[in-house]
């Protein structure tokens, strides 16, 4: 598992509508080599808002059809829960997803 991999993930008994939904690997690699059982992760929806905190993804990554991965709604999931690989983000996806990270959670300086 590597950070900026995209998986489906069954989400089971949460309030999510939907049964499955993609997700992208953001936790630190240092953190998902370790025996550490999660990996924090950002959902991936079908609507874009155009908010700092969205990045915009699609075909190129993996998905069926245009998305964006909301950095406002960061989750722990079970490692163990991350085995359908869907897509990698390139390099300049992760340095996009970054910037929104950063304006996410308020650091000052974003990336």
């Amino acid at each position: 598992m590597r950070r900026g991999e995209l998986y489906r993930v069954r989400r089971g008994s949460s309030q999510d509508p939907k049964k499955y939904r993609v997700f992208v690997v953001v936790s630190r690699q240092i953190l998902l080599d370790s025996r550490f059982s999660t990996a924090i992760c950002a959902p991936i929806y079908s609507s874009f808002d155009g908010l700092s905190t969205q990045v915009p993804v699609g075909i190129d990554d993996g998905l069926k059809h245009d998305s964006s991965i909301h950095c406002d709604e960061l989750v722990s999931i079970l490692k163990s829960s991350l085995t359908h690989f869907v897509g990698t983000l390139r390099h300049a996806k992760i340095e996009a997803l970054d910037r929104a990270l950063a304006i996410a959670i308020g650091l000052d300086t974003p990336v």
